[in-house]
């Protein structure tokens, strides 16, 4: 392996020099910079973690937690962690992804205790988020992706839900809709405080009200099964909504196997959107869904960036909002001006 003294002698500086240019220690100028690292490409110089940590008092490790989803860590999921991973990165960080367990604060307080990172970015937060507690009392740097009930000084960036939200009315209205039905998280993300759910059930009700259109909620399927038979009930409660956002994927699946069953069709007899999945996700489906797409890249680099800039030294709190993206799809359509009842199976 190529040592700090091997791209010295290439770049033809002193070792403190390569050091400086290298780790950031002091400035160096822009030209010399330029050929130490060249020469560090050229041998294939990688420094050695350890031994900067012993000598800065930093790792420059990283480390992003996330509780591990039920259904696995999917495509929208990875566009979070990619995009912090990226910043990190280029900054001249390395991100950990640590998985959490039963215990979230047992594992925090074995992962701080190490001394192996220098920071924490938190994800799927919650509104009163035991971590982000834990960390503030425990004076450890730390970010989020999503953001707790009141994050006061908190360094944060998260979705935009009010925005969001009426991107997806004002996108079902435009097309003729006059009623509209929100089908959440589980009952056991709602009920646990799960930020996004709590917030997206809040803001889609205040859009469809303010857009003045008919809006029923209160449904909280998180499997397939769930999703059909929400749809059932939504059917016998709201026969006349004609457009359904869903939050969770595998309810959509079953949404759309009850609509079938029925004798129906998207977009034919229902608009159908899918919120806070990505435009991949919502290919995979028949017909590729209207989706309401995360800004997961933007958020997970906004992220990590702020977590380093807060490393690097006090400021005020960097907190960013930033609405999804509305995706337009094969599921979106006016609704019929005829019944759909007539066309129900026997």
């Amino acid at each position: 392996m190529s040592s700090l003294r091997d791209v010295a002698e290439r770049a033809q500086v002193a070792i403190s020099t390569v050091s400086a240019a290298l780790n950031g220690t002091r400035p160096v100028a822009a030209d010399t910079k330029r050929r130490i690292e060249q020469a560090a490409a050229e041998l294939g110089y990688r420094p050695n973690l350890l031994a900067r940590g012993l000598q800065s008092k930093r790792t420059r490790i990283l480390a992003l937690l996330y509780p591990a989803p039920r259904s696995g860590f999917g495509l929208t999921e990875m566009q979070f962690a990619t995009g912090a991973a990226e910043a990190a990165r280029e900054l001249g960080h390395h991100l950990l992804l640590s998985p959490e367990h039963a215990d979230p604060i047992e594992e925090l307080r074995h992962l701080t205790g190490l001394g192996l990172v220098d920071g924490v970015l938190l994800m799927e937060v919650g509104l009163d988020d035991e971590r982000a507690a834990f960390l503030t009392a425990a004076g450890v740097p730390f970010s989020m992706i999503g953001r707790t009930r009141d994050p006061g000084s908190i360094d944060y960036a998260d979705i935009d839900f009010a925005a969001t939200a009426r991107s997806a009315v004002a996108h079902v209205a435009a097309l003729g809709h006059r009623e509209l039905a929100f089908f959440n998280l589980s009952a056991d993300a709602y009920a646990g405080g799960y930020g996004p759910a709590v917030r997206a059930g809040e803001e889609f009700a205040a859009a469809a009200r303010a857009a003045g259109i008919g809006y029923a909620d209160g449904y909280r399927p998180g499997s397939a099964e769930e999703g059909r038979e929400a749809f059932e009930r939504l059917m016998d409660a709201h026969p006349g909504v004609t457009a359904l956002a869903v939050m969770d994927d595998h309810a959509a699946v079953g949404v759309i196997a009850a609509v079938a069953a029925r004798g129906w069709r998207i977009p034919d007899d229902l608009t159908l959107m899918l919120v806070l999945s990505s435009a991949r996700v919502a290919e995979m489906f028949h017909p590729r869904l209207t989706a309401l797409e995360p800004p997961g890249t933007e958020l997970g680099r906004l992220g990590a960036r702020m977590l380093i800039d807060r490393l690097r030294g006090d400021g005020p709190p960097q907190q960013r909002l930033v609405p999804c993206r509305l995706v337009a799809g094969d599921s979106s359509a006016p609704p019929r001006t005829t019944g759909r009842e007539g066309r129900r199976r026997a």
